[in-house]
């Protein structure tokens, strides 16, 4: 069994925990040792690797997550297309808990996290108008609706640096701005994965209502978030399965790769015998 895969999955044990021989490997990267092992298995045919981004055991906070070398573990495994599930609370009464959100922007409010591949010294900037990837998105309200799932086709998820919670004060700001969804990871995994070609998906399994600022609405807290995650894991855990059997046979036509290519932002400097990140084997 080869140490490759084509789709990956920033999740917990849940996900693979049930399919057959899983295979357990570390991966090196630049950047230091990963949140922890990557689980390879077969889903629907499809290579697939498995990587707990807070630890198997819930051990690392969001502040403190190697996102990079998270995702350049999933990159040097072959991984062309990611699935990017989370928990999240709601910033809007119509998004309620146990409804899944699957988003199409975010608003970055962390702080001091390692959040490019790209310090030089090839200059690059990459457009992040749409981080997510707009098919994969399709396919993932389709498999939720098909499941019965409650879902928001598109929204914007503002990225806090946790571990703290918002303010009363922050969660009235992102609500009052218009933006749905709230949470601690999204950013910078899904853009790392766009800084290496990978197409990424979210899905926001909303577990509260932040700060509480809406009437009739409470405050977060973590027992209240890990209690609505636990009772609704089955449902997301079949989603993402259900989800990997759908994605397209050929990844690189998501363009993800491909979105590279004029990215270059020292033309005077541009030598054909350079070689950019993206285009080594890792």
């Amino acid at each position: 069994m080869a140490d490759t895969a084509e789709i990956g999955v920033f999740g917990g044990s849940g996900f693979y925990s049930l399919l057959d021989e899983v295979r357990e490997i570390k991966v090196d990267t630049p950047y230091g040792a990963p949140s922890d092992s990557i689980f390879l298995a077969d889903v629907a045919g499809r290579r697939v690797a498995f990587l707990p981004r807070h630890g198997r055991r819930h051990t690392i906070p969001p502040h403190k997550i190697n996102y990079r070398a998270n995702v350049w573990a999933m990159k040097a495994l072959g991984v062309k297309a990611a699935i990017s599930p989370c928990a999240a609370g709601s910033l809007q009464l119509a998004v309620k808990p146990g409804d899944f959100v699957v988003c199409d922007q975010f608003v970055d409010r962390t702080s001091g996290r390692p959040h490019t591949f790209y310090d030089g010294p090839i200059v690059t900037h990459l457009s992040s108008a749409e981080t997510y990837d707009p098919t994969l998105r399709r396919l993932a309200i389709e498999t939720i609706r098909d499941h019965g799932i409650e879902v928001h086709d598109r929204g914007t998820v503002v990225v806090i640096e946790g571990p703290r919670f918002s303010t009363k004060a922050e969660s009235k700001w992102f609500s009052d701005a218009g933006w749905e969804v709230i949470n601690m990871t999204q950013y910078p995994e899904a853009w790392l994965c766009r800084e290496l070609g990978i197409a990424v998906v979210n899905i926001s399994l909303i577990t509260d209502y932040d700060a509480g600022v809406h009437e009739g609405t409470e405050a977060v807290n973590a027992t209240d978030v890990l209690e609505v995650f636990q009772a609704n894991a089955e449902r997301i855990q079949k989603v993402v399965l259900d989800l990997i059997s759908r994605f397209p046979a050929d990844l690189d036509a998501l363009g993800a790769g491909a979105a590279l290519g004029p990215t270059r932002g020292d033309g005077h400097a541009t030598a054909a015998e350079d070689v950019r990140l993206f285009e080594t084997e890792l």
